[in-house]
């Protein structure tokens, strides 16, 4: 099907796909770029391919304009393909935890969510005031490693005080922490604070460790994403 006018009804369904309340309502998001579009084929998470060339996929096809899919891609140089997918159904938490408490930069989940996968943990919880897993700056930061994740939205204080003894649970402290290295377990649950208030107090207090990554005393901090990165890969390399 050929859709030409900015105005089409389909088309402003496809827009409001952009805004996180109608991706939350009608259970959907956006994904760009040919590779990340042929991921989510292949695992029949498309449901909808919108294009400018005319070609044939698998599902519902729409071939638009230039001046459509710049309207509807979020990078500064537009795709030609995008694919309407269903959101990734939650299962259950089995491996490798990785906690974010109130993370807020896309660029910082997606980093977390490609080093998850690197390092072999499987899960991703995030707090219920987290930025959200699918604003299409996450999934491009991810590169399309969000498909291979079981992502999960909650409240973490009610996962922790929940979550099976056998995980040691980790959070970060400069000052008060142990060197990561030395923190020895059979299952991970490791927890990343927001980037400006770290970790709260009370989920903090649910953890078994505090760990710190050792660096040069002339770097105060890392970002979220880097010291997330960095302490999985510790875990994964012990």
């Amino acid at each position: 099907m050929y859709l030409t006018s900015l105005n089409n009804e389909k088309v402003k369904y496809f827009k409001k796909l952009l805004q996180k309340k109608y991706r939350d309502e009608y259970n959907l998001f956006l994904v760009e770029d040919e590779h990340l579009v042929s991921e989510a084929i292949k695992l029949n998470l498309a449901k909808e391919i919108i294009t400018t060339n005319d070609v044939t996929y698998s599902v519902p096809t729409y071939v638009v304009t230039n001046e459509i899919m710049k309207e509807l891609s979020n990078q500064v140089t537009s795709t030609n393909v995008i694919a309407v997918c269903e959101k990734i159904k939650e299962k259950e938490v089995n491996g490798n935890v990785i906690i974010l408490d109130d993370i807020q930069d896309p660029g910082n989940l997606g980093t977390i969510l490609r080093s998850a996968v690197a390092f072999d943990f499987p899960n991703v919880i995030l707090s219920n005031n987290s930025v959200d897993v699918y604003n299409p700056k996450v999934i491009r930061a991810s590169e399309g490693m969000i498909f291979h994740l079981n992502i999960i939205r909650c409240d973490i204080k009610e996962f922790l005080n929940n979550l099976d003894k056998k995980y040691m649970k980790i959070t970060t402290s400069v000052t008060m922490g142990e060197d990561i290295k030395n923190i020895k377990g059979d299952n991970y649950a490791i927890v990343i604070g927001n980037e400006g208030n770290g970790v709260s107090d009370e989920v903090s207090s649910l953890c078994d460790k505090k760990a710190y990554i050792k660096m040069d005393s002339n770097c105060e901090s890392l970002n979220a994403g880097v010291s997330a990165s960095i302490l999985m890969y510790e875990v994964y390399h012990e």
